[in-house]
């Protein structure tokens, strides 16, 4: 019991300086790291009971195949050799996959595949371009990711609005449509891939399901915020490429067709083949990879291509995100192997009555404060999907089926939750570094506003 306390103790003091990464000033990825190892380490400790009570038949089993004589040498074992590395394996099919992605999304905005995302603002009318900007974050957050989109939007948003003050609306509503974009979608949102991975949900029934919310939730803030703007921009877009790149025209529209459209394309493949999204996306960037290599052999100049160059590119890869996920998601399965997860799961749903819409609304809520991977990592942990057999036993886990109301309204209330606050995703957190946005000043001009659409949106899930 004594080291139950100790490895929650030590887990949310983690959780403490995770979320107060920026006053630390440490980054949030080495907390995760260490914050994981001691967890495990303290777990060791005590593998013995742990393994018994959680995994009595397996140890058993475990037993009779290795013959070792000495229990705790036989938990140690164990651990090491099925409990640790099947934890790590449902780890890397999310790493493998954000890696995968992010990779992909670099190597379109590195070959100007985004300067056709730019065209598409032309108009000088301060709203319309509003409804553009948004409307094109949205769709291009369920693609791609809703962090990559809100730099992308970003940097195209400070080639067409020179007024600081008029563009800090547009990026406040950025990182709203970043996020309702990342929530409908299986590949959007960290979150969301998370769940699409495990099986807690498929493609059809998140995007069926929680699209309209999702929308609904960034119709309403813009709708509201779109009365702060006024008239005409003060010059004409700048129409001009961010770089001049090696690649023409044509060979950048191939690009972007075919790294949009492979990232598109994975849910379909899993589908298909059966075989876990990761697969999908190492088939979709050895695809863009080749591609790239071909158009750039052509060019004599080698040193010139070189950094358009896709094992170049791969250097520009954010691994200290990828390295806390994995701390993070580590730490969590200590925590579902102690019993934690599902101890609080029965006191969150006794204190909640059951009700699906309280506590995924609780957790949309406190996404807006600290991070929402531990937090989705979590529920997953303090949850099982149902099976027909459950439900007709307990009609009342029906909400935990596949694509089940729970399900769903956790991918919506994680992804979209975060926009409260400007910490509470990291597409907010980047976009404010950014465009130098105070939390004051969001919190004033911003928050109200998407609490609002984050509320439309559970009523709108609530009516359909």
């Amino acid at each position: 019991m004594i080291l139950t306390y100790s490895i929650v103790v030590v887990f949310l003091l983690g959780y403490v300086c995770i979320a107060l990464e920026n006053g630390l000033r440490i980054n949030k990825a080495p907390i995760a790291l260490i914050m994981c190892v001691l967890c495990w380490t303290l777990y060791m400790f005590g593998c013995p009971e742990y393994v018994s009570e959680f995994h009595g038949e397996e140890f058993s089993r475990f037993l009779s195949v290795f013959h070792i004589s000495d229990p705790g040498e036989a938990a140690r074992h164990f651990i090491g050799q099925k409990v640790l590395l099947e934890h790590l394996g449902d780890a890397c099919e999310i790493l493998f996959f954000l890696m995968g992605a992010m990779t992909i999304v670099e190597v379109v905005d590195t070959n100007g595949g985004f300067n056709f995302v730019r065209g598409r603002l032309a108009t000088r009318r301060k709203r319309l371009l509003l409804w553009q900007v948004v409307a094109l974050t949205f769709f291009l957050s369920a693609v791609l990711d809703n962090l990559t989109t809100s730099i992308v939007m970003v940097m195209i948003l400070r080639k067409l609005v020179p007024e600081r003050r008029d563009r800090l609306i547009y990026a406040a509503l950025i990182v709203l449509a970043a996020n309702a974009g990342g929530a409908f979608s299986p590949i959007g949102d960290v979150t969301t891939i998370m769940l699409w991975i495990k099986g807690n949900v498929t493609s059809a029934g998140i995007i069926k399901s929680t699209f309209l919310p999702s929308l609904v939730s960034i119709l309403v803030p813009t709708f509201l915020m779109q009365f702060q703007l006024h008239g005409l921009l003060d010059q004409e877009p700048d129409k001009s490429e961010f770089n001049p790149k090696v690649l023409n025209k044509g060979e950048r529209l191939t690009v972007f067709i075919v790294g949009v459209g492979g990232l598109m394309f994975v849910p379909f493949f899993r589908s298909f083949t059966g075989l876990p999204p990761f697969m999908g996306i190492l088939l979709v960037l050895g695809v863009l990879w080749t591609l790239t290599e071909i158009f750039l052999a052509r060019e004599k100049n080698i040193e010139e291509t070189m950094s358009e160059r896709v094992s170049r590119i791969m250097h520009k890869i954010d691994m200290s995100t990828i390295i806390f996920f994995l701390g993070i998601l580590m730490a969590v399965a200590t925590l579902s192997e102690i019993g934690v997860l599902e101890s609080f799961g029965q006191w969150l749903e006794h204190a909640t009555d059951g009700n699906a819409y309280l506590v995924t609304g609780i957790i949309g809520a406190a996404s807006s404060i600290v991070d929402n991977v531990p937090l989705v990592a979590g529920c997953i942990g303090m949850y099982d999907i149902a099976t027909p057999a459950a439900v007709a036993a307990n009609p009342e886990l029906i909400m935990f089926v596949q694509d089940g109301s729970f399900w769903e309204l956790l991918a919506y209330c994680a992804g979209v939750g975060g926009s409260m606050l400007i910490i509470g995703s990291a597409a907010g957190v980047v976009v404010m570094g950014l465009e130098n946005i105070s939390f004051g000043w969001y919190m004033r001009r911003v928050s109200v506003y998407a609490l609002l659409g984050y509320l439309a949106g559970i009523l709108t899930y609530a009516l359909i």
